[in-house]
């Protein structure tokens, strides 16, 4: 009986194993068959709205049969497009001969208008074979024009030149023509540059941004203040605008004169004459470190006490004393120096005509000489007159 029972066992074992050798046959027929791979390294990506992805895809045969594979891209409804080329033509099937590859490049476009998350898609292979694919939004996406900038406020004082950097950004689907427009108050001076040149209109490709810089000059005798200048980059079919900030902290001017305005005096050669400057800070900023400086004729000596002034509060004077020396061998007549103030911001001048007399030591010399001639003359008539 236990005989028999083994005997039976014995032949279910061998019927098994003749099933799993059967079944195995037959596994390896259908993957001869049917033995497409899709592959490409990149199945997880992250990327911005209107982004193009370019992947390369081998379509790997191998069974041994020639395969004609038709290519389709499933998007679970998000209406991307998409592109399959291979050899520099646009594909929809491909033909791989046995145990051999084929590479196949896809582009797919991400939309300008999209929301942020992550998006599933599939290339079939005529239902041999799939390739799984994420992309991942990083970023809510838009359907218009930017126009932005890093830095959109400044401030300096009244004569400076401010400079602001912008980037304009096409994220609409065409080329768009923007016309670069302003609405600064009246006597400001903007002006557009891009690619090194003054320009009052660009143009962009979609998708792609251009580079401005945006330099503002602020009207003469502007007061202190902050100011908004506002600009635009628009067209009939898209907008973008954008607003600076000026803050202008102050006005910097200065006078040099005299406490009367005269600008002229009178010098005997030789001699020195001293003179007292007024420097007035006409502006609304203090200034400091203002210095005095002249240009005199030659051999002439200018000095001043003092020759620098600390610092000028807005609004406020101060007096200088320049002591004026002549060339001892000046001759009689008019003569010009020039004194000026300087400080970092601002600057002024004023030209003095200065009359040179004759030296009272000249003068003497020549009524010695006449007296000389005249005695001379004297003792001529004296000695040799009688004769």
């Amino acid at each position: 009986m236990l005989y028999s029972c083994m005997r039976k066992m014995r032949w279910v074992s061998i019927i098994l194993m003749a099933a799993v050798v059967c079944l195995g046959f037959g596994a390896g027929e259908l993957s001869a068959a049917g033995g497409v791979t899709l592959y490409t390294p990149y199945t997880d990506i992250s990327v911005t709205p209107g982004t193009t992805i370019k992947y390369t895809i081998d379509v790997i045969n191998d069974s041994g049969s020639v395969q004609n594979v038709a290519l389709r891209l499933e998007d679970n409804g998000a209406g991307w497009e998409y592109g399959l080329t291979s050899g520099g033509w646009k594909i929809g099937q491909i033909s791989v001969k046995p145990n051999d590859s084929q590479q196949v490049n896809m582009e797919l476009n991400v939309p300008l208008q999209i929301d942020k998350g992550d998006y599933q898609f599939v290339l079939t292979a005529d239902g041999l074979a799939s390739l799984p694919l994420t992309v991942r939004v990083s970023e809510q996406g838009t359907y218009q024009t930017e126009l932005t900038t890093e830095q959109p406020n400044m401030e300096g004082h009244a004569e400076s030149s401010f400079s602001f950097s912008y980037t304009l950004r096409n994220r609409t689907a065409e080329k768009q023509d923007y016309a670069l427009t302003t609405q600064a108050p009246r006597g400001w001076n903007v002006q557009f540059n891009a690619d090194g040149k003054s320009v009052t209109s660009v143009t962009v490709e979609p998708g792609e941004s251009k580079s401005l810089t945006v330099e503002v000059k602020p009207p003469a005798n502007v007061q202190e203040g902050s100011y908004k200048i506002p600009i635009s980059a628009a067209n009939g079919n898209t907008e973008a605008k954008s607003e600076m900030e000026v803050v202008i902290t102050g006005t910097y001017k200065v006078s040099l004169s005299t406490e009367s305005g005269l600008l002229s005096t009178e010098v005997t050669a030789g001699s020195s004459r001293k003179l007292e400057l007024k420097v007035t800070n006409e502006g609304t900023a203090d200034l400091t470190d203002l210095q005095l400086s002249a240009q005199a004729p030659v051999n002439w000596e200018v000095t001043f006490e003092p020759k620098t002034i600390t610092k000028l509060e807005a609004g406020q004077s101060t007096t200088v004393t320049a002591e004026l020396k002549a060339d001892k061998k000046a001759v009689a007549g008019d003569y010009v120096t020039n004194m000026k103030v300087t400080a970092p911001e601002a600057s002024s001048d004023a030209s003095f005509r200065v009359a040179v007399k004759a030296s009272v030591l000249w003068g003497w010399i020549g009524v010695l000489i006449i007296a000389a001639v005249i005695a001379g003359i004297y003792y001529l008539f004296r000695t040799y007159g009688r004769r």
